[in-house]
């Protein structure tokens, strides 16, 4: 790992809060940037960026954790801890990383923020991305409850919906919460080519150009005109 997973709790019980953050201390590759005991606090540090993790706690004075969650444009990584389990649903909603009820014990939460250790790296890859391409040949999404490991040469194209992102390989369909933005980053680009703006297409998967279309198997994908002239050089220089 590169760095530590800058973190911040969102805790308004004391005894709660500093339980939690002796827990972090134990873990070597998480850092304590902010304890705070509501929202608002935490929307203070969460603005000066560079926040990676925030342990989020659901029942707090004038905002919930839930509504401060969906108030959020880019809210980091997200672990929820809460003395009520019927919330659940909710969180995965959100597109939390894991959720843990009130008391926890200590090998809960390191599973926990081992998955975040995990969701970190695989965020973290793309900075580096033609490095990362001959180190790994695959990534991992999130679909309902569980973890899917995808390999680059499977994808044929990636689907921009609203709110998530449909993954298409010749076996199967991964739908995950996922923004283009981030997909993008994650394949490799010596490989992969920004087609539309609700498509990626893996260029070795393109089997002709009509028109203002890309042809994938069976399907027909709209090409932007703005990138048809970029994508037609890329296609040819592969």
């Amino acid at each position: 790992m590169s760095r530590k997973i800058q973190t911040i709790v969102v805790e308004d019980e004391p005894l709660a809060r500093e339980g939690l953050l002796s827990y972090i201390k134990d873990i070597d590759f998480l850092e304590v940037k902010a304890a705070c005991e509501n929202a608002l606090e935490a929307n203070k540090a969460l603005s000066g960026g560079n926040i990676d993790l925030m342990f989020l706690d659901i029942q707090m004075p004038k905002i919930t954790g839930i509504d401060f969650l969906k108030s959020l444009k880019e809210p980091p990584m997200v672990i929820m801890t809460t003395a009520y389990p019927n919330f659940a649903l909710q969180g995965y909603e959100l597109d939390v990383l894991d959720y843990l009820v009130k008391p926890f014990p200590f090998d809960r939460f390191l599973k926990a923020v081992n998955k975040a250790r995990d969701f970190f790296e695989l965020k973290s890859a793309p900075r580096n991305r033609e490095e990362s391409q001959s180190k790994e040949d695959y990534f991992f999404v999130k679909c309902d409850y569980r973890y899917e490991k995808i390999h680059f040469d499977d994808v044929q194209y990636v689907e921009g919906m609203e709110n998530y992102v449909v993954i298409h390989t010749p076996a199967k369909q991964f739908m995950t919460l996922l923004r283009m933005k981030n997909v993008e980053e994650i394949l490799p680009a010596t490989s992969f080519v920004r087609i539309h703006k609700s498509y990626i297409a893996s260029i070795k998967a393109i089997s002709s150009i009509d028109g203002n279309e890309v042809v994938i198997g069976n399907k027909k994908l709209p090409l932007s005109r703005e990138k048809k002239t970029e994508i037609l050089d890329r296609l040819l220089k592969n």
